[in-house]
């Protein structure tokens, strides 16, 4: 039996560490890159952008290396602290670090051309649909705590890998499919993407119920209630956050209009 890499000590969870650590490092250095080189060209880049990437990013990669990703593995609650990181809020700060939008204004136009068109292909917009979003999110996680994948991402390292990316693109995909930071091809209306987020939440808050109840093989019964009651509470927390971000977008882009009417007094 091949044991997840969280063990440490052998020369697959080297490795894989020292990929992910190089990987983390990447990303925040080619996104500060780019922020400044693209603000001498032009306006500069917020800060709040560059800080929501570093904490999604950071968000993410403590789940997946080190001390922490040791304790999840060992831990229903830090398990579901992590899930909560890795496939939500992770996911949220680094979609309000508008990355696509900094990689289209930093390349030259005929590349930023030609990944608009990537971005318009019909997998992209498969995929990016709020609906199939939120089953790959959301169904994802009912599949992996329904049956016996929770057990074998803890013993198989491919799964356990394979686990935490699907978990990470899902959280991101999701998001972008109901706050639309980044530019999109095919943007939903408001109230079809409430409707959908509104389901995602309700179906994110029975599997936690059913969990509390119907522990994960191998989990004992009081860290499956607390661990249970994490992933309700604090997914309601991002949730709430999600939904006050996309209701301030609703209300910007529909408030009525201040007129610029000119009087006799005006002039």
């Amino acid at each position: 039996m091949e044991h997840a890499w969280v063990h440490g000590g052998n020369p697959a969870s080297v490795a894989i560490e020292l990929i992910v650590t190089l990987l983390y490092v990447s990303v925040i250095i080619g996104y500060t890159l780019l922020g400044l080189l693209s603000s001498q060209t032009y306006r500069p880049w917020p800060m709040y952008r560059y800080l929501c990437w570093y904490a999604g990013c950071t968000c993410s990669v403590v789940v997946i290396i080190g001390p922490f990703a040791a304790a999840a593995h060992s831990d229903f609650r830090i398990h579901m602290i992590g899930h909560l990181l890795l496939g939500m809020l992770g996911p949220l700060l680094m979609v309000l670090s508008a990355p696509m939008t900094l990689l289209l204004r930093s390349l030259p136009v005929s590349l930023a051309r030609r990944l608009s068109v990537l971005l318009r292909n019909s997998y992209i917009s498969f995929i990016c649909h709020p609906v199939i979003a939120a089953l790959l999110n959301t169904g994802g996680l009912w599949l992996l705590y329904t049956t016996p994948l929770y057990t074998w991402m803890h013993e198989y390292t491919v799964v356990n890998l394979l686990v935490h990316l699907h978990i990470a693109l899902a959280g991101y995909v999701f998001t972008i499919s109901l706050l639309y930071v980044d530019p999109i091809a095919h943007r939903y209306s408001y109230v079809y993407r409430a409707i959908v987020a509104v389901i995602a939440a309700a179906l994110h808050g029975m599997l936690s119920k059913h969990l509390y109840i119907h522990p994960p093989a191998g989990v004992p019964v009081g860290q499956a209630e607390a661990g249970a009651q994490w992933m309700y509470y604090g997914g309601d927390l991002v949730q709430l956050i999600i939904i006050g971000l996309f209701c301030y977008e609703w209300y910007r882009t529909t408030r009525p209009r201040q007129l610029d009417v000119k009087t006799a007094l005006d002039v």
